[in-house]
Order: C-alpha cells, then structure tokens, then sequence
C-alpha cells in the first residue's frame, strides 16, 4: 500500500499537471482568438486560466517559456513527416508533394502556434533558438539526402549542396508560413507540389551544366 508520502507526492505531481495543462490551454486558446503574443500579458493568461498571479510563476518563469513549451509539437510533427521521405522509394517525387501537403496541414492546424513563433524570434533570443535548432535538423537531413544524390549520380556534381539545402529550407518554411497566413487553404496541395518540384528538379534531379 502506497505511503502517505508518496501519495501526497502524487497528488502534487497531478495537481502541477493540471495547473500547467490550464495554462498552456489558456495561451493556446487566446492565439487560437487571434491575440498577438507579444500584446498578451500574463494579467490575461491568468484570468484565462483561473489562476493566481503567483501560481503562474510557480510553474513558468515567464510567458516566453510557456509559448515554448506549446511549439514543441511543430517541432517533433514536421521533422517526424519529413524524415518519413525516402529518396529511393518507388516514387520519391510524389511522396516528396504529400510529405509538403502533410506539412502545410500541420502548420495551417497549428497556424496561431506559428505565427507566434516567427513574430517573437524576431525579437527573443530563446524562442529563435528554438526556431532556429528546428531548422537545423531539417538542413541536416537534406544534406545527407543531397550528399546521397550526388554520390549516386541522380543530381549534378554542380549542386552546392550547403547552399541549395539552405535555400530550399529557410525558403520553404517562409513560402509555407506566407501562405497560411494569406492563401486559400483550397490551394495547399498546388502549393506543395510547386515547392516539391523546385526542390526536386532544382536540387535532387538537376542536370549538370554540361548537360544544358
């Protein structure tokens, strides 16, 4: 039978769950409202959340930390999707455009978490190293699969792998972020198939200048 001890600990444990459940829930859903993360206060948070000013700091240092903890699921869900790609499967190209399409579906679901993302690394050195540590697992994948093409032959000796992996990256997620936030959800997948394909025939299958 548990001690008395440990049920009590238990007890705290959950009860700092639920707590910092009703927090996250509170920013989350005044994002969701259309708040802009930097005009949010954590008078707000609070009232949102049905807490006292003191217990939020009881459980996050400040509201930086807090959107931090929300955006972690943008990072484990694309890069989970984009490692999903394999460059030797019966149709690399096509599963390269729904691989994007999936990505896009993420990001427009989560398009408050993004949006706050990019407005706060402008300014927070946490939160755009936190953008920028996601970015680099995703240059770090398309180095190894450009490195792979130009050792198989698929793609030109001429690609400057470190350039074209930060173009088709830092571009990518800025074309993506843009159109979510101003483009007609109908057009998510023409957009992915046009990213796919600058990728594509730009980087993994270019022909080699001497070829042109």
């Amino acid at each position: 039978m548990p001690s008395i001890t440990t049920r009590r600990a238990v007890h705290a444990a959950e009860r700092r769950a639920e707590i910092q459940a009703r927090i996250l829930t509170a920013v989350e859903t005044l994002l969701a409202g259309g708040e802009r993360f930097t005009d949010l206060g954590v008078q707000r948070i609070i009232e949102e959340a049905g807490i006292a000013n003191s217990t939020f700091y009881m459980h996050f240092r400040d509201k930086t930390e807090v959107l931090l903890r929300l955006t972690e699921k943008l990072k484990t869900t694309s890069y989970g999707k984009v490692t999903g790609w394999e460059p030797e499967s019966a149709d690399p190209f096509q599963t390269m455009v729904e691989i994007l399409h999936d990505v896009i579906r993420m990001y427009r679901e989560q398009a408050h978490l993004l949006r706050a993302v990019l407005e706060v690394a402008a300014y927070d050195e946490a939160v755009r190293d936190f953008w920028n540590d996601e970015l680099e697992r995703h240059l770090v994948l398309g180095r190894r699969f450009l490195e792979t093409a130009q050792r198989d032959g698929t793609t030109s000796a001429d690609v400057r792998i470190d350039t074209a992996v930060r173009v088709f990256v830092h571009g990518g997620i800025q074309a993506i972020a843009h159109h979510i936030a101003t483009g007609d959800p109908a057009d998510d997948a023409a957009v992915a198939r046009e990213i796919a394909e600058i990728q594509w025939f730009g980087a993994f299958r270019r022909p080699s200048r001497r070829d042109q």
